[in-house]
């Protein structure tokens, strides 16, 4: 290719540029261009009926347009002057596919274009004789990305005109990738249809897969015995059932058999619970097989099981224990946070006191030695499975630091050892003569993070650590919008609401409804307001594990004189 020179008059853009949405959006490179000119040649090649069309500069091409027509209508008399030519690559005439990948890098690595062109251009090189694998290998993406850029093609086109008008959410756009020509066509019926209810998001899977969208994952049979209908989702990492009733058959067939192997092993039932309820530990009490234990076989809605063994209700507990003594077991007290609010704390806790334990080897191994001695049900050993209630916990899990900072340990302890850790490592023998071959420093690092690998979200040591490390909670998590969610009580929103916005806040607010105190407290959270105490956090993540209602200042008389004074000032 030769550079030249030439006039803006000269230039056209080509069909085969491959970007159709965006070229318009020139601010940026408009100043850029007034202030140092064209920096990056357009790449162009000539017209058969005369002339340069644009390969690939399009944006480029516009603002030096623009910037012309600015420069003339600024003229008040006179002759305009003439624009400058601008600097361009010539390209020798070719084929059509060399220009479209020509075309298509140089938008890769410049303003991202939308999935539609990436789609259309992508579709021009297959029709050009181009295999997945030949496109992934020259742009430097995934075969996976090819495919998923191609499988915007079996979309029904109102849909597709409708995401690019940004009337469709992204993410409904690939779940539609899973769907047939006919349920794209039904569901676009509904998008028209002002009275009907269109379902999006996980409603929209559930929509398509006529019932909760089942991964493929969660099968505690032989799904390739099974012969059941799956559909891969290319934009996930995950296939998913395409019959849920079907799915349902087989996998309750194999709890049955789950079930029924327990209790033939000898425990004294295996009590597979209602589909979708949550096992919560804190409403059970460890027992062991021989004191009668129970197995409970948790099922989710989406198929996921998880087996919890040696466990009684703590009802069953209490029964027990009245038949015993024969005393009236006292009601338990109501607790102060629903069970999925809980969970949260109690997730984020957890990853913090553990990413805490990674820097105190010498508690960790006391630790270890309490293991040892009492038992735990983590003691395989094996990693704390830490399950989310809801996804949206999990979401939030990922950004508490103290996960980052246990995941990169994981991977330097796995280095270390020359071996997948928890993956049943091979022989004892053989991991004894790796770790003989290790310094006292680097087994107690090995020890340290298997403790804090093991160590699980509902064990009491939780408060008993904290305390002892001192540890500090906003080192590790932040409050965030899941978590005042959660909280229903509106004078425990309030009195938050106090300690991190401010008394004034809360005087002013005490009565207003818990909608307008959590909007208070996540503007402090998202930097929107200044809080008052910038390193809040709840007393529900204190050390130990601190309560709002217990707190005098919240309860009887101090909560009216609280509100007395909110209403004194609106007066």
């Amino acid at each position: 290719m030769n550079l030249q020179f030439i006039d803006l008059d000269d230039l056209t853009v080509s069909k085969l540029n491959v970007r159709k949405h965006g070229a318009k959006d020139i601010a940026d490179l408009k100043t850029s261009i007034a202030a140092l000119g064209v920096l990056q040649p357009l790449l162009v090649r000539p017209h058969e009926e005369g002339g340069f069309e644009v390969i690939a500069g399009q944006r480029r091409l516009n603002a030096c347009r623009a910037l012309a027509r600015e420069a003339k209508e600024a003229k008040q008399s006179g002759e305009p002057p003439k624009s400058e030519p601008i600097p361009c690559l010539i390209m020798e005439d070719g084929e059509d596919a060399a220009a479209i990948e020509a075309s298509l890098a140089e938008n890769i690595e410049r303003l991202p274009m939308d999935e539609i062109d990436q789609f259309k251009a992508l579709s021009k090189l297959v029709k050009e004789g181009r295999g997945v694998e030949d496109i992934a290998a020259t742009f430097g993406i995934t075969e996976r990305m090819v495919q998923q850029r191609l499988a915007l093609g079996r979309l029904y086109a109102p849909i597709l005109n409708a995401y690019r008008r940004n009337d469709i959410h992204a993410r409904d756009l690939r779940n539609l990738t899973m769907a047939t020509m006919k349920q794209q066509k039904a569901w676009w019926a509904l998008v028209k249809d002002e009275e009907a209810y269109v379902p999006t998001g996980s409603q929209l899977k559930d929509w398509l897969f006529g019932g909760a969208h089942i991964p493929t994952s969660n099968a505690i049979f032989d799904v390739e015995a099974s012969e059941l209908a799956v559909v891969s989702d290319l934009f996930g990492e995950e296939a998913y059932f395409a019959d849920a009733t079907a799915f349902w058959k087989h996998q309750d067939d194999a709890l049955h058999m789950l079930a029924t192997c327990y209790e033939a092993s000898g425990w004294e039932e295996a009590v597979t619970m209602e589909r979708g309820a949550y096992f919560a530990t804190w409403d059970h009490r460890k027992t062991s097989k021989k004191d009668c234990g129970k197995v409970f076989i948790a099922v989710s809605q989406s198929g996921e099981v998880s087996e919890h063994e040696g466990y009684i209700t703590n009802a069953e507990a209490k029964r027990r224990k009245k038949a015993a003594k024969g005393k009236d077991a006292q009601k338990a007290e109501k607790p102060e946070l629903t069970k999925p609010a809980l969970n949260y704390v109690d997730l984020h806790r957890h990853a913090t006191v553990r990413a805490d334990l990674l820097g105190h080897s010498s508690v960790a191994l006391r630790v270890i030695a309490a293991h040892m001695l009492a038992g735990s049900d983590l003691w395989h050993v094996g990693a704390e499975p830490q399950r989310a209630a809801k996804p949206e916990f999990a979401a939030s899990l990922e950004q508490n630091k103290g996960q980052e900072r246990v995941e990169g340990e994981r991977e330097a302890i796995a280095a270390l050892m020359d071996c997948e850790l928890h993956d049943g490592y091979t022989a004892i023998a053989d991991i004894f003569g790796k770790l003989q071959s290790l310094s006292d420093e680097e087994v107690l690092r090995v020890l340290t993070y298997l403790m804090a690998e093991t160590l699980s979200v509902h064990s009491p040591l939780i408060d008993t650590l904290g305390q002892t490390m001192e540890t500090k909670m906003r080192d590790y998590w932040a409050p965030d919008e899941t978590f005042f969610g959660l909280v229903r009580d509106k004078e425990i929103l309030n009195a938050m609401v106090g300690e991190y916005a401010g008394e004034v806040s809360a005087l002013g607010n005490s009565t207003e409804p818990a909608k307008t105190q959590r909007s208070i407290l996540n503007s402090c959270s998202n930097g929107a307001r200044t809080p008052a105490d910038p390193m809040w956090v709840p007393r529900y993540f204190s050390f130990p594990r601190g309560s709002y209602r217990r707190d005098a200042n919240f309860e009887g008389k101090a909560v009216q004189d609280h509100q007395h004074d909110a209403e004194h000032m609106a007066a």
